[in-house]
């Protein structure tokens, strides 16, 4: 998983941070939303990825116009074999990049619910599994700054919820933003990539993870985070039980990624605003923002 890591920072300069989180949500099985300016390398973080992983890879540029059926697929009738034959949407491989996820209709972003949630979909009348593993990253513009926004339609908070991570990648360092001025070649650099792991074990892996161990103190320390959130002091709105799972479910891979069998409060620390942040909502007078919030939040919690 390490060499994952380093072999992604090879092409997505100066971003390991991020690409450690990125990585911890594939371990931990859940889905990843990239929220960001165009052209910070959300698209390439997706092929680096599938690449390094050999695993299948689709991409769907979210539009206005796309249509529920345009990611499930539909049924076309043969002439020569008389029978309607199913014609599998994209949304059948292994690694989807959902770009500029909110430029979609709400009827088109809820067509993916049931895929990340239950790893099946339902078209014509028919369940038909998906391929494993099954991992959604999906890329939105921001919501706010330089009309960006224009034409876009916010996730709903039930879709939000399924992104088991959101992430900013952010404006490179000026010694990384002077590498790719120099030349460096991302696309060229993904194409000769090998396979750092197979998909079998990829889920060897998840499963490794979800074995690290978490103390009764350390499940006390997520159950004080939980409540905390929940007291209508920082947030007017916590977090879900779903969601304390899925901030258990991280901070283990985190733990893992980090080569060790158990979790402690830094790895729940550490992986808090990417699994909260976007769960949670503002009080009504916020002077700051979400993840300052979070951040006194976390520091006022006794471990």
């Amino acid at each position: 998983m390490n060499r994952l890591v380093k072999q992604i920072s090879s092409v997505i300069v100066g971003k390991e941070p991020q690409i450690q989180l990125a990585v911890t949500c594939l371990l931990a099985g859940g889905h990843l939303l990239i929220e960001d300016v165009p052209g910070v390398g959300k698209t390439t973080l997706a092929h680096a990825l599938a690449k390094s992983l050999g695993l299948s890879f689709n991409r769907v540029q979210f539009t206005a116009d796309l249509m529920p059926s345009d990611l499930t697929g539909v049924s076309i009738y043969d002439r020569a074999r008389e029978e309607w034959i199913y014609h599998a949407g994209p949304l059948f491989t292994q690694v989807l990049l959902a770009d500029e996820i909110n430029r979609a209709s709400p009827k088109t972003q809820s067509a993916l619910l049931e895929a990340m949630e239950e790893k099946q979909v339902t078209a014509e009348g028919q369940t038909r599994a998906l391929p494993a593993p099954f991992f959604v990253l999906a890329t939105q513009n921001p919501r706010a700054g330089f009309g960006i926004t224009a034409g876009t339609n916010a996730l709903p908070e039930s879709q939000l919820d399924r992104f088991l991570m959101r992430l900013s990648l952010g404006y490179p360092d000026a010694a990384s933003e002077r590498q790719l001025l120099a030349g460096l070649d991302s696309r060229k650099l993904i194409e000769a990539m090998p396979s750092v792991m197979s998909a079998l074990q990829l889920a060897e892996a998840q499963q490794a993870a979800m074995r690290v161990h978490a103390s009764d103190a350390l499940l006390d320390y997520v159950q004080r985070v939980t409540a905390a959130t929940r007291a209508k002091q920082w947030f007017s709105q916590g977090i879900s039980p779903r969601a304390a799972i899925s901030l258990l479910r991280a901070a283990k891979a985190f733990a893992h990624l980090a080569g060790r069998d158990f979790v402690s409060p830094d790895d729940v620390k550490a992986v808090a605003e990417s699994v909260m942040a976007h769960r949670l909502a503002d009080l009504p007078n916020a002077t700051r923002s979400t993840q300052q919030q979070l951040a006194a939040m976390l520091a006022s919690i006794p471990l």
